[in-house]
């Protein structure tokens, strides 16, 4: 087995399901609990801070389940319009 050579990762859509759900999912917690969703997680991608999230419903873990960093470019891509293949 080499170990010199780069492994080749691609994300499948099951990935992008997921982070679709996880969002709806925290959109929601926060809803319930009268918070302003999209102020707070807004916060939260920005400072990293997971207590922008409401632990009701396990929403904090949830979250943190995905990379910050990949929840924006999803975002992005969806808010342009490109699609994940």
């Amino acid at each position: 087995m080499e170990f010199d050579k780069t492994m080749h990762f691609q994300v499948e859509r099951d990935e992008n399901v997921k982070c679709k759900d996880v969002l709806k999912e925290v959109y929601e917690a926060l809803v319930e609990k009268g918070y302003n969703p999209i102020n707070q997680i807004v916060g939260y991608i920005l400072s990293g801070d997971p207590t922008y999230i409401t632990s009701h419903k396990d929403a904090r873990n949830k979250i943190r389940t995905i990379e910050r960093d990949e929840l924006l470019e999803k975002m992005v891509k969806n808010y342009i319009g490109i699609e994940e293949e």
